[in-house]
């Protein structure tokens, strides 16, 4: 072949190339995954429990460590959120789920009493990863006060509405340092690396 045809065949390629890219066919940009390059749906129930699940572990089930206790007395953090309460009640007692206009299960007018029952600290000790430190126990007692209504919807449509009372206990512990407390973050004399 001559230089001209060798030109026109390359040139042929690339606009074929060229048109075939286009689109969400042919040439992409990254891999190609076939056919699982399409969403999947989820159920909203399982992307719920997940959310749910991260929510839990991000907010009520991490241990804080906090700096030492500087005076004689030591004060419990925060008390309970409602949304922890609640939670709580929902593990003891589950209300969700149910089939409409056939049965559901409602808690209405929720009023939540929080009180400490105790509050010490152990002696200290070493934790791994942590180093010397005080665990600090807080124990609340929470007494919910809440309607609950249960909807039935058949064979016999009727509503059945009873003033309930829970006790849900619910412990918040974290740590204290002991000791130097100074942060060993590798940095040579100065603070500078």
């Amino acid at each position: 072949m001559t230089r001209n045809g060798l030109l026109a065949c390359a040139g042929l390629l690339t606009a074929a190339a060229a048109v075939s890219s286009t689109g969400c066919l042919g040439i992409t940009y990254g891999p190609n995954l076939g056919i699982f390059g399409f969403p999947i749906p989820v159920s909203p129930y399982f992307q719920q429990a997940e959310e749910d699940e991260f929510w839990e572990h991000e907010r009520y089930e991490r241990v804080p460590i906090l700096g030492p206790v500087t005076s004689g007395e030591h004060v419990a953090l925060d008390p309970p959120s409602d949304d922890e309460v609640v939670r709580a009640l929902e593990k003891a007692r589950p209300s969700h789920g149910g089939f409409p206009f056939l049965y559901e299960h409602q808690r209405n007018n929720i009023r939540i009493v929080k009180e400490l029952c105790a509050d010490y600290m152990d002696p200290p000790r070493f934790y791994p990863l942590v180093g010397p430190a005080q665990l600090h126990h807080a124990h609340y007692k929470c007494t919910i006060y809440y309607t609950d209504r249960q909807i039935v919807g058949w064979p016999k449509p009727h509503t059945l509405t009873d003033e309930s009372v829970e006790v849900v206990y619910i412990d918040h512990n974290h740590l204290h340092m002991v000791g130097d407390v100074q942060m060993n973050c590798g940095c040579a004399e100065g603070g500078q690396l």
